[in-house]
């Protein structure tokens, strides 16, 4: 029996019951050009989860755009010189397109989306979002210092369940083996992530196809915070 790709698995992966077929990795994809060609996207995303500073500035662009620098340096209390660097290496990842035909320069950034058929692994905006709160919450930087992104993606899924009413704090503790308090603190404090990216993020349902429209969160219509500030929702 094939196995079951649609479903994403309590710890934010997608199931999967039978290894990849051989046939997966033909000459084709195998082939160096190939490879070459889609290298630049790992190397992307790499950066991303490995610079949560970073991240948190894609964020703001992704979910806030189109915006000029003054803002972001302003929603994210950057300096100049860090907010600039930043943008830079974000247009040079192909992260963000800046429009240099107005002044103050417009920032824009799309969405992007990881889903690894094979590797139980989710990558969106929302995910991202949970990363760069380590940047400004002391509660996710501790759970990542101590469980890694791994985990984090783990929580989020986590806690979209529980504020969807379909579990506990306990029951996450247990799926994702943290003590209680740890997870109820962690749930907590992804609460941001998931208000505002069942507002902007659109491919929340990919992380929550079977909750995304439950879940128990604050309306954002009144929220001018930044998306990665930790106080924008009420937790």
């Amino acid at each position: 029996m094939a196995p079951d790709r649609e479903h994403i698995r309590p710890d934010g992966g997608i199931d999967t019951l039978d290894p990849p077929p051989i046939d997966v990795l033909t000459e084709e994809t195998l082939e160096p050009e190939t490879l070459a060609e889609n290298a630049p996207r790992l190397e992307t995303v790499v950066e991303l989860l490995n610079r949560p500073a970073l991240t948190r500035v894609y964020v703001f662009i992704c979910y806030w755009g189109p915006v000029a620098p003054p803002e972001a340096m302003e929603a994210l209390d950057l300096s100049k010189s860090t907010a600039y660097a930043y943008v830079d290496r974000l247009v040079d990842l192909g992260l963000v397109d800046r429009d240099d035909s107005t002044r103050p320069q417009q920032l824009t950034a799309d969405p992007i989306i990881i889903v690894e058929q094979y590797v139980p692994i989710v990558i969106t905006p929302t995910v991202l979002h949970a990363l760069a709160l380590q940047e400004v919450d002391e509660d996710v930087e501790y759970f990542m210092d101590r469980y890694g992104l791994g985990k984090l993606i783990a929580a989020l899924r986590g806690a979209g369940l529980h504020f969807a009413g379909n579990t506990t704090q306990r029951m996450v503790a247990s799926d994702i083996d943290v003590r209680e308090t740890e997870a109820m603190m962690i749930i907590y404090a992804l609460k941001p992530a998931l208000a505002v990216g069942r507002e902007h993020d659109p491919f929340f349902e990919y992380l929550f196809p079977d909750v995304h429209d439950e879940m128990d969160l604050p309306d954002l219509d009144d929220v001018a915070n930044a998306p990665t500030d930790s106080s924008a929702p009420d937790r």
